[in-house]
């Protein structure tokens, strides 16, 4: 196959299936592996939406192979005998008969299985008995403008949400408020924010009684009948009349009343005193939430919505006083142990995590404010239930408004884009292994025949469990390759293959098993590498250390010796010769994308709070290849009246004083206007008539960053700056620093070479020492 052929193949493949590999030739055995230096990986995106051909829903279930330690499903790499009415397992070649009900179909390699890598089977015969659970968790300990704000997108969000879907309430101050839905007058029960209650206690207090409640059974591994007769529906089950419907009822019964609650919800009574902080129980609310639905609607789909507008300084879960003379912590403060909250405050989060987990409920985030609210503690809570975390300023911003807006997305059938309760089980041939998965996920330690001793990440199991998932959350997966050379024979044909078997609650009533099943041949050839995909995954692994380590420079060692060493095995060069050095085009990439790693806000902590920078690790551990590239190497675009606009390098030598650029790092999008622009537009030369040009230039970043943050989640700051400004920094932290004062040529404040102030080394230097590393004889 020709390179460009495979290189659409490939691109095809990812449209349909959400995979994207780092290598798409296998190392034929364990010495091999070693030799590619960085570990097989794949970024798999299990609700992936294909933008080439649609998936369509199968009512039937998959059919599996009869061998009780495989049980994989039948997919397009099992040999299927039409005469025989079998077919043979991918995985474990167990040969499988066909079931009675395939008798009628004469060409058995014309089922859909057997022409698509991926199929979404619809579980007809199992329907969800209880709809989606959206717990509203809600600070009043902010500013009556922004409860304002605040009140009003939690109100518009209850025309997206599905008219069965059933919703709660709980505010909080210094005492916590669970409110009933179900009384012609407004009535809550109240909970001091400084406990912290245990599940029994409310269960005991609300008067809930567990046998009356509706409980839908932990999904089970896909299995039962092969087939459900066409035509056969079942709808969503009544959901029993018991206490429990007094703080949680269908949107359609109660929206007007939640409504008219919200209207009547006032800030925080009590007084702060001056040069104290309001009293926050974000702690305790966030554990009656927990408790509530661990004891009323286990193992079902529902999300806790918290939104935040300050630190807890009160109760269970504290990160600071409520004295404004004592700073909240710093990353300095964390490295130094002088945090004297966050480890018992982490703990209280992690214990909630882990519950809500098990539950399979969602806990998102929503922090709005000007200082930290407690992020690094709390950031556990939404990265192993699969929940969002949005950063803003404040509930009245268009980036909470719009991101918010956007949580409650829906597809063309009118169901939500989200998926609850899931179960990812990873199933792979024999000269493969599972080392483990880094993203919003959790083990379920199932531990066989497919899991490695090697582990990676959350590893020691193939199945993880995701309480939610949305299309574009993306897990990485990183294998092990066991094979020795006489097992694959030495042949360059022989082939693996790895498949997916998602199953999950769906917004439309049912549970679906998605399944992915993808082969790829064994050997090893410079074509197969995807820089991109690699860099991800390497971006993943360097996260992963991180937040384990919490040191910054053993990191960054360990991301060199990694690009050292893969540039000796591929690059080519002559010893001790650092002009020599050459990489394959499939390489030539790499050295900057970790150049740019090195230096995000990934890595380096410097000028970022703990909270940004959990916030940042949260959207890269489950962005998408593509949005995640961003994030580490921002893009750059020109505009000028000369060309064109097109794609500029990130360098201070793209920065000239006619020309505007416009900047997209997922986070922010920045509109740069060089310093002739800028004085020109201060002018008002683009409202005169003649210069409608100018105008146009004007205009066309804007259209461009309008059309960016169409579709982005979380909407990203809009900053629009000149040269010289204060925010002009936002640009300048990202872009090379090729020029800077103390480059020789030029002299600081020339407009023409727009230096940079910054002591960071330049893509040019980290590549000349790079060379000279690889080139030099027992550099790692």
């Amino acid at each position: 196959m020709a390179t460009n052929s495979f290189q659409e193949f490939l691109e095809g493949a990812e449209d349909v299936d959400g995979v994207r590999l780092n290598w798409n030739l296998w190392p034929m055995s364990k010495v091999e592996a070693a030799k590619i230096v960085l570990p097989l990986g794949c970024l798999y995106t299990p609700l992936k939406e294909s933008t080439t051909r649609p998936l369509k829903p199968v009512d039937y279930d998959p059919l599996l192979c009869t061998r009780s330690q495989c049980r994989a499903v039948l997919n397009p790499f099992c040999n299927v005998d039409n005469k025989a009415r079998i077919w043979t397992c991918a995985f474990c070649f167990n040969r499988n008969a066909f079931p009675a009900l395939y008798n009628t179909i004469q060409d058995l390699q014309q089922l859909p299985e057997k022409q698509s890598s991926t199929l979404d089977y619809r579980l007809m015969r199992n329907p969800v008995s209880t709809p989606p659970i959206f717990l509203y968790v809600v600070d009043t300990c902010v500013d009556e403008e922004e409860l304002m704000s605040l009140k009003s997108s939690i109100q518009a969000s209850f025309a997206a949400l599905p008219q069965n879907a059933l919703i709660g309430l709980i505010t909080y101050d210094r005492i916590v408020s669970l409110w009933e839905l179900n009384t012609p007058w407004m009535k809550s029960f109240v909970f001091q924010g400084s406990k912290d209650y245990t599940a029994k206690q409310i269960q005991e207090w609300l008067g809930i009684t567990v046998s009356n409640v509706a409980i839908h059974p932990q999904a089970t591994h896909p299995g039962g009948h092969p087939r459900m007769p066409p035509g056969q529906q079942a709808g969503m089950t009544n959901l029993p009349k018991n206490n429990t419907s007094k703080f949680l009822q269908p949107v359609s019964e109660c929206a007007s009343f939640l409504t008219d609650i919200l209207d009547q919800l006032k800030r925080d009574q009590w007084p702060t005193p001056q040069g104290k902080r309001s009293l926050r129980s974000t702690g305790a609310a966030l554990s009656i939430a927990v408790s509530f639905l661990e004891i009323t609607y286990p193992n079902s789909g529902a999300r806790i919505m918290n939104f935040i507008g300050g630190p807890c300084t009160f109760g269970p879960g504290m990160i600071i006083d409520d004295d404004l003379k004592n700073t909240i912590r710093s990353h300095h403060d964390i490295e130094s142990d002088h945090a004297k909250y966050m480890k018992k405050a982490v703990k209280h989060f992690q214990s909630l995590a882990t519950r809500a987990d098990t539950n399979g409920h969602t806990i998102d985030i929503y922090s709005c404010c000007l200082d930290q609210t407690g992020l690094h503690e709390m950031k556990c809570c939404a990265n192993l239930t699969g929940g969002h975390i949005i950063m803003g300023d404040t509930f009245d911003s268009s980036l909470f408004k719009t991101s918010f807006q956007r949580v409650f997305d829906k597809n063309a059938d009118g169901n939500l884009k989200m998926a609850f309760n899931a179960i990812l089980d990873v199933k792979t041939t024999r000269e493969l292994k599972i080392s483990g998965a880094i993203g919003p996920c959790v083990s379920l330690g199932t531990r066989n025949q497919y899991v490695s001793d090697t582990e990676i990440g959350v590893g020691g199991t193939s199945q993880w469990k995701f309480c939610s998932l949305t299309p574009n959350m993306t897990t990485a997966i990183y294998f092990d390759v066991v094979a020795s050379a006489s097992q694959t024979g030495g042949a360059q044909a022989s082939q693996g293959c790895i498949q997916f078997i998602n199953q999950y609650q769906s917004s439309d009533g049912y549970q679906h098993i998605r399944v992915t099943t993808i082969s790829r041949n064994m050997g090893t050839n410079d074509y197969a590498f995807d820089q991109e995909a690699a860099a991800v995954l390497l971006a993943r692994l360097a996260c992963h250390r991180a937040e384990v380590e919490s040191n910054g420079p053993d990191v960054l060692r360990w991301l060199d010796r990694n690009l050292i060493r893969l540039c000796q095995r591929f690059g080519e060069f002559h010893k001790d010769s650092p002009d020599s050095f050459r990489l394959p085009p499939n390489f030539t990439m790499f050295p900057q994308f970790m150049f740019h790693l090195r230096r995000s806000q990934f890595i380096q902590v410097f000028n970022n709070s703990p909270d940004e920078t959990s916030f940042y690790r949260h959207s890269l551990l489950r962005g998408d290849c593509y949005n995640s590239l961003i994030m580490i190497q921002p893009m750059l675009v020109s505009y000028s009246f000369y060309e064109a606009p097109h794609a500029a390098l990130l360098d201070t030598s793209s920065i000239q004083p006619d020309r505007i650029l416009l900047m997209d790092t997922f986070f922010h999008i920045v509109i740069f206007h060089g310093q002739s622009i800028a004085e020109w537009r201060k002018a008002g030369y683009q409202n005169q008539e003649g210069y409608e040009s100018f105008k146009m230039l004007l205009d066309a970043p804007i259209n461009d960053a309008n059309e960016l943050m169409m579709n982005r989640f979380p909407l990203p700051r809009y900053i629009v700056c000149d040269q010289h400004s204060s925010q002009a920094r936002f640009l300048l932290s990202k872009v090379n620093p090729s020029s800077t004062h103390n480059t020789p040529s030029g002299y600081y404040g020339d407009g023409a070479t727009a230096p940079v102030l910054t002591d960071d080394v330049s893509l040019q230097t980290f590549m000349e020492h790079l060379k000279k590393l690889v080139v030099t004889s027992g550099a790692t």
